[in-house]
C-alpha cells in the first residue's frame, strides 16, 4: 500500500512553497512522525513528515517550487523494514529523573546522519570545525569529508578561485526583497536621527542584572527598555502607531511591537503582542523565545504577522548609524545602534558619555515632523530616565497628577 504525502497548508496568503532539502534519500525507510522534508514558505521555514512508517518514494525535488496540495512523495507502507533498523519500541512510563555527573558529547550525541557520526568518531574530526548544512544544526556525510580534506581552511572556500556560484533566492529572501522595495516605492519615507546617553540605562543593568536573573530567570538586556519606552511614546503619538488603509487611517488601542531578528534564512520580524502591558520580564522573555524559534527556523506565520511598529537594532553587527526602511504596512521604525563612548558638553564641561543614535524612519503621509521628531525625543527621555517608565511621565507629577 502506498500513501501521498502533500504540501499542508501553511497560511491564508501562502499559495507556493519551495522544496530546499530532503532528509530522507530515495528508497530510505522513514518511521512515523519522522522529518523527512524541509520546505519553505515565503515567510517561514517548515518540516514536514512522515504520516506512516515506510519507504520514501521522492516526487518533487530539491529546489522544486510546489503549490498547496501538491504531492511531495509517497510512502510506501508495505516496503519490509530493512534488517538494520529496530522497530521503534512502545513508549515506556517516565521513571524518576535520576541525577548522574556531567560528561562531555560523544559523537553519539551530535547531531548527524548516522553515516556522518561513523567518519566522525573513526577520524576523530572535532565536531565544532564541521559547518552542518541540514536543518537544525544537523551535519551530513558531505560536511564531515569536507573538513577532512580542506584541514585548518574554511569549508567550501579556495584559495585564489575565480568560480562565481548560482543560488536560487530562497522564498523568504525574495519576499523581503520585493517588501523593501515596495515599501520604498509606496511611502514618503523619511528618517529623522537622535542621540541618547545610555549611561543610566547601562548602570541599571549592572546594578541588578544579577538579581534580576535570579528572580525572572532572564537576563537584563537593552530591548526591554526601548520596548517599554517605544509603547509610551506610541501611545502619546498615536499616528506613528498606525497605518493607512486605503482612505483610512487605522489607529491602533494596542502595540503589537515587531523585533527584527537575523534569522538562518534571512531577516525576520516576529511580534510581541500587547508589548504595553508586559513587564519588563514579559518583554525578555519574548524576546528570548522569538530570538530562538529564528535562529532554529520555528517561526510560525502567525507570530511573524500583524506588528503595529518595528524595533531593529544595527548596533549588534556593529553599525553606528543607518536609515532603517518600513516594515509595510507599518507607518514607523526605530534603529538602534551601537554604544560609543564620547565626549559631550554637558554644564560646559567635556564628559565621555556611553551615546547611541536613533534613527526612526516614517512615512510622511501619515506622520508629520513635530509628530515623528516628538516621538523619538520621547524615547529619548524615557531612556535618559528609567524612572519616568514606571508611570509614563515625572512621578511627582504621576502622584500631583499634574
Amino acid at each position: 500500500m502506498s500513501i501521498e504525502i502533500k504540501v499542508p497548508t501553511v497560511g491564508e496568503s501562502i499559495s507556493e512553497v519551495t522544496l530546499v532539502k530532503w532528509l530522507k534519500s530515495e528508497g530510505e525507510w522513514a518511521e512515523r512522525d519522522e522529518v523527512i522534508a524541509e520546505l519553505e514558505s515565503e515567510k517561514a521555514t517548515f518540516e514536514i513528515n512522515a504520516e506512516q512508517a515506510g519507504a520514501i518514494k521522492q516526487i518533487a525535488k530539491e529546489g522544486d517550487t510546489l503549490a498547496i496540495g501538491d504531492v511531495v512523495c509517497s510512502i510506501d507502507t508495505s516496503a519490509e523494514r530493512p534488517a538494520n533498523i529496530e522497530k521503534p519500541a512502545p513508549p515506556a512510563e517516565k521513571a524518576a529523573p535520576v541525577a548522574t555527573p556531567a560528561k562531555e558529547s560523544t559523537p553519539s550525541e551530535i547531531k548527524a546522519t548516522p553515516v556522518a557520526a561513523a567518519i566522525i568518531a573513526d577520524k576523530k574530526v572535532d565536531s565544532k570545525k564541521i559547518t552542518p548544512s541540514g536543518s537544525n544544526g544537523k551535519i551530513f556525510k558531505q560536511d564531515v569529508l569536507e573538513v577532512l580534506a580542506n584541514p585548518g581552511k574554511k569549508p567550501g572556500t579556495v584559495a585564489f578561485s575565480r568560480e562565481d556560484r548560482p543560488e536560487k533566492m530562497s522564498n523568504l529572501r525574495k519576499t523581503v526583497s520585493r517588501r523593501l522595495v515596495e515599501a520604498k516605492n509606496t511611502t514618503a519615507m523619511l528618517t529623522t536621527f537622535n542621540e541618547v546617553d545610555m549611561g543610566p540605562v547601562m548602570e541599571i543593568r549592572k546594578k541588578f542584572k544579577d538579581k534580576f536573573k535570579d528572580q525572572h530567570a532572564v537576563n537584563l538586556g537593552f530591548m526591554s527598555f526601548f520596548t517599554k519606552a517605544c509603547c509610551y511614546a506610541l501611545q502619546e503619538f498615536p499616528a506613528v502607531n498606525a497605518y493607512i488603509d486605503g482612505e483610512n487611517i487605522i489607529y491602533h488601542q494596542y502595540c503589537d511591537v515587531s523585533i527584527a531578528v537575523s534569522a538562518p534564512k534571512g531577516l525576520v520580524v516576529p511580534v510581541i503582542r500587547n508589548a504595553e502591558s508586559l513587564s519588563m520580564a514579559e518583554i525578555e522573555k519574548a524576546v528570548v523565545e522569538l530570538a530562538t524559534k529564528a535562529k532554529n527556523n520555528k517561526l510560525t506565520i502567525e507570530e511573524m504577522t500583524g506588528g503595529t511598529f518595528t524595533i531593529t537594532n544595527g548596533g549588534i553587527f556593529g553599525s553606528m548609524m543607518s536609515t532603517p526602511i518600513i516594515n509595510i504596512p507599518q507607518s514607523a521604525i526605530l534603529g538602534m545602534h551601537n554604544i560609543v563612548e564620547r565626549p559631550m558638553a554637558v554644564n560646559g564641561q567635556v564628559v565621555i558619555k556611553p551615546m547611541m543614535y536613533l534613527a526612526l524612519s516614517y512615512d510622511h503621509r501619515i506622520i508629520d515632523g513635530r509628530e515623528s521628531v516628538g516621538f523619538l525625543v520621547r524615547v529619548k527621555q524615557l531612556l535618559e530616565n528609567p524612572s519616568l517608565m514606571l508611570f509614563g511621565k515625572d512621578p511627582i507629577d504621576a502622584l500631583l497628577e499634574l
